[in-house]
């Protein structure tokens, strides 16, 4: 398989196992890691692949959000990226493929990498993982398109309103995640459910998960939450309001 900078694939009995890492930064969605991990979920789609994987190096962090010296200009884009028109996203990739995704959480998921495990079709949580949606603290708007048919809309909006952290427990009360594993059964739960799916039949998988999309997500609302935050990133008061929490995650 292809070799990758940010990421670690694995193949096996039609399943693809796709890890991030990026350890030293709890797997943070640069610039590579969010090109390489869509372009891994798109590849996948021309192999004999019926069911992906999706978890975080080590035991601290599936991923805990975007990179912030990198979206703050601390630190620069890698220049080995393909150009702009050509670089693909993780999310927007997860969000097209017709392959059913399990997120295998196993420690912090915070932001983008909370909307990425949301994005996911099915998600299984280590006990010790945490969730958080601080995109209000940062002024911009993550996963209230798609947090809601998950947990509902009065518990999706307390959760992004305020980003307090969730833990696992709550998760699972709330049906953010499908079940709580021990850390250390959790890839080996998330890969034996991966396995039953792509036993079935791919055409009748595929075509269930199109239609339950098809009844649940709102398009209009993806496509609205996409239009905002390109209005408020880089605005006088998001760029003070992510300078700041930069300074305080990071100290720099």
């Amino acid at each position: 398989m292809e070799q990758y900078q940010t990421i670690l694939t694995e193949f096996s009995n039609q399943v693809l196992l796709v890890t991030m890492n990026r350890i030293e930064r709890h797997n943070a969605l640069n610039s590579v890691l969010n090109h390489e991990l869509g372009k891994a979920i798109s590849d996948a789609s021309n192999q004999d692949v019926n069911a992906i994987v999706i978890t975080g190096a080590g035991e601290k962090a599936f991923c805990a959000g975007g990179d912030m010296l990198e979206m703050s200009g601390i630190e620069a884009i890698d220049t080995g990226l393909p150009p702009q028109a050509e670089r693909l996203n993780g999310i927007t990739e997860l969000g097209q493929t017709s392959i059913p995704t399990i997120a295998a959480v196993n420690g912090y998921c915070y932001g983008g990498g909370a909307r990425l495990a949301i994005g996911c079709d099915i998600r299984i949580a280590s006990s010790s993982a945490t969730f958080r949606l601080p995109g209000a603290e940062y002024g911009l708007v993550v996963a209230a398109s798609t947090l809601p048919r998950l947990v509902g809309a009065a518990k999706a909006k307390e959760w992004i309103l305020t980003g307090q952290r969730v833990d696992a427990e709550e998760a699972l009360r709330w049906g953010l995640v499908n079940s709580v594993s021990d850390p250390s059964d959790l890839l080996a739960d998330a890969l034996r459910m991966a396995t039953t799916i792509a036993s079935n039949s791919k055409a009748a998988v595929e075509n269930s998960k199109r239609i339950i999309d098809m009844a649940t997500l709102s398009e209009e609302a993806d496509t609205s939450e996409v239009s905002i935050n390109k209005e408020l990133r880089g605005s006088p008061e998001q760029a003070e309001r992510f300078r700041s929490a930069t300074r305080k995650v990071t100290g720099r």
